[in-house]
């Protein structure tokens, strides 16, 4: 009878011939690979989803303003705070029994979600969500990291694990609007259930079980710790994105800092701690997380003010305007399988640098936005090329930081990567955005002398989506000279991004110049 393994000359073309005792992967690998790619769509699908559903659930559940940021928040809080004890829980119980027990989580948590009749029930739904969410990504990554042995083969698996997030952000507006036009809001949370279903289903036949060998037990005061530290840390981000950086958030942000310090001293003492400290040591490590970190900064910030752009400037809807980022989405799906392949013939370093090259030439692209005809045309051609950056830092960039650590701390480094990239993108829309919003009310400050009510003048001075919302009372021109003052904080993002992107692309090509595929 015909097995897995006897198709393995199909993929013989992704088949390299590593050092002795290298297992090369086979179809059987491969096809799990597709299936560890469907938890990793479902995410970046629930990320986009949520903003196109949230004006309908609205209606139906009338949240305050302070639920209907926690219906958005709770999610990725709760996976940027679990993070690293799953992905160390996941060493230690099993990277399959972690994915599946997660897998299924998410699914009641997805139907709770569907038919929540209240906000605060969606609120909880969305948090059990986010814990859900935190056992899929370093499960899935750390999976693949047994099943490539082979550092060309684990690049490549690594690079089309990596764009299938962006795959799923790129879908998400195409299938919300599609669900919404049919179906209530509540259907956007059980397209989870298929892919749910079959993944419980297949995941005992396709994926190996790991569990890293002489692990001690989990340490709960670092659970704790780690908490203590994350999530205040995110919180005082996210709230200086919303509302400035003030005291509140200031303060909130230095407690957490100072949790990270106890945390980071109680690791030290440990036998058997939540993060492996000592993988800080590895150059390849180190940088890759700081390339992740800066690289999804400019990207986070810069991608929050394009589909503002979109959407308060030129005017599209939730729809025309997902569909316009499916270019750039499709260019990072492209970076992320070609880069491990140009890795494999030039040095990773020196390949992250030239697409960080190719991001900065898309940053100064935005920066003449404001003065373009055709916007939307420039903001797809300079955003692909943002992409085609991010893509391969993602592919590049996380194998570096899964290859340089051991197998049995791979959950814990796949945890640690993804943790750094929920913090760049949280910090790039704070700083970029704080630093538009900033531009924007000196701009609009000049506009106080024209007769306007006062709430209506308080709306104009606090934002370009507060301005539309008023626009019907609005004096002549007056919105337009808005669209010009967000245009203006816009181009000054996109600067400050590709100054910072550019800086990143030098040290990538000199600190990783003599690191090879994995980290070799």
């Amino acid at each position: 009878m015909t097995t897995l393994d006897d198709l393995s000359p199909i993929t013989e073309g992704l088949q390299t011939h590593g050092a002795a005792g290298e297992r090369r992967a086979g179809a059987r690998e491969w096809i799990a690979l597709a299936l560890l790619a469907l938890p990793t769509i479902l995410l970046g699908l629930d990320l986009t989803l949520l903003h196109l559903v949230l004006p309908a659930l609205a209606v139906d559940l009338r949240p305050t303003s302070a639920q209907t940021l926690w219906i958005v928040d709770a999610y990725g809080f709760m996976i940027a705070g679990l993070l690293i004890t799953m992905g160390t829980l996941g060493d230690r119980i099993g990277r399959r029994k972690l994915l599946m027990i997660g897998a299924a989580a998410f699914g009641v948590a997805s139907v709770m979600a569907a038919y929540s009749t209240s906000a605060a029930m969606l609120i909880a739904a969305r948090a059990v969500l986010g814990v859900a969410g935190a056992t899929l990504m370093p499960s899935t990554l750390a999976l693949i990291s047994n099943m490539f042995v082979h550092p060309h083969q684990r690049a490549l698996a690594i690079g089309v694990w990596a764009t299938m997030f962006a795959l799923g952000m790129a879908a998400g507006p195409v299938v919300g609007g599609i669900l919404l036009e049919h179906y209530g809001w509540g259907a956007a949370f059980l397209v989870a259930l298929p892919v749910v279903a079959l993944l419980l289903m297949a995941a005992p036949f396709l994926l190996p079980e790991y569990r890293a060998p002489q692990q001690g037990r989990l340490d709960l005061p670092s659970v704790a710790l780690s908490l203590l530290a994350l999530l205040p840390i995110i919180y005082g981000i996210k709230q200086s994105a919303k509302d400035g950086i003030g005291a509140g958030a200031t303060l909130v942000i230095l407690g957490g800092l100072a949790f990270l310090m106890l945390f980071i001293r109680r690791q030290r003492r440990l036998s058997s701690p939540l993060v492996d400290l000592s993988l800080f040591c590895c150059r390849a490590f180190s940088v890759a997380l700081v390339v992740l970190l800066v690289g999804l900064i400019g990207v986070g910030g810069t991608m929050l003010l394009v589909t503002q752009y979109l959407q308060l400037v030129a005017g599209l809807s939730p729809l025309a305007a997902g569909l316009w980022m499916g270019p750039p989405a499709l260019a990072m799906l492209v970076a992320g399988i070609t880069a491990p392949l140009l890795a494999r013939r030039i040095r990773p370093g020196y390949v992250i640098a030239g697409a960080l090259g190719l991001s900065v030439v898309g940053y100064l692209m935005l920066t003449q936005l404001g003065h373009a005809r055709h916007g939307i045309a420039l903001v797809t051609a300079s955003f692909s090329l943002v992409y085609l950056g991010l893509g391969t830092i993602a592919a590049l960039g996380t194998d570096l930081v899964v290859g340089a650590a051991p197998a049995e701390k791979a959950g814990s480094a796949s945890a640690m990567s993804e943790t750094v990239q929920e913090l760049g993108l949280a910090v790039g829309i704070a700083t970029l955005g704080s630093l538009t919003s900033a531009i924007y009310r000196i701009k609009m400050a000049g506009q106080v002398h024209i007769p306007m009510a006062q709430d209506v003048q308080r709306a104009v001075l606090d934002s370009l989506a507060g301005a539309i919302s008023v626009s019907q009372e609005l004096p002549a021109g007056v919105l337009e000279q808005a669209q010009a003052a967000f245009m203006t904080g816009l181009n000054a993002a996109a600067l400050t991004s590709a100054i910072g992107v550019a800086i990143l692309a030098g040290v990538a090509a000199v600190t990783l110049r003599y690191i090879g595929v994995g980290g070799a």
